[in-house]
């Protein structure tokens, strides 16, 4: 199966916390907001899934993440489009550098924790996403049905992720 990573940046602003999320423009999951991420690739330097994250939100936003934490794994499959299947690491940042930009692939926007948009992102997401922000650790499996909704769905909570 095909890894990936999704990285999510958390920052205080004005004493609440907001949520980096970006617009995808093309390619797989266009349309939705989403955290920033991609597949891991060999021939990019990653030689770990940490360094796809690092690397891919550098790519897709220009920040220079640091101290990333790997927060949940979640394999999706998709029946229908077998080669969409994938295991997910993700990843949370409260620290980085640099200010968000658009990328030709992703439009960042910072939205406050409490008004994070579920209904134009992944239908898997309303059941993990605010979990893992308010620190729970992940394992996770989805299946969708075509037209991209969930057929069915695991979560467990674990103690650590390797």
């Amino acid at each position: 199966m095909q890894q990936a990573s999704l990285c999510f940046l958390i920052r205080e602003n004005q004493g609440e916390k907001e949520l980096l999320l970006a617009m995808k423009k093309k390619g797989f999951g266009v349309g939705k907001w989403n955290g920033v991420g991609g597949k891991f690739d060999i021939n990019k330097g990653d030689k770990h899934i940490f360094d796809t994250a690092v690397r891919e939100t550098r790519e897709e936003t220009g920040i220079e993440v640091k101290n990333i934490k790997k927060s949940a794994i979640l394999n999706f499959y998709f029946p229908y489009q077998k080669e969409w299947n994938q295991e997910v690491h993700v990843f949370i940042s409260k620290n980085w550098k640099g200010k968000p930009k658009e990328s030709e692939e992703m439009k960042p926007k910072w939205f406050k924790i409490n008004k994070i948009p579920f209904e134009k992102m992944w239908s898997d997401d309303k059941f993990w996403l605010q979990r893992v922000l308010t620190g729970e650790k992940l394992k996770a499996d989805f299946i969708f049905k075509e037209g991209e909704s969930i057929s069915s769905y695991d979560i467990k909570v674990i103690n650590r992720l390797d």
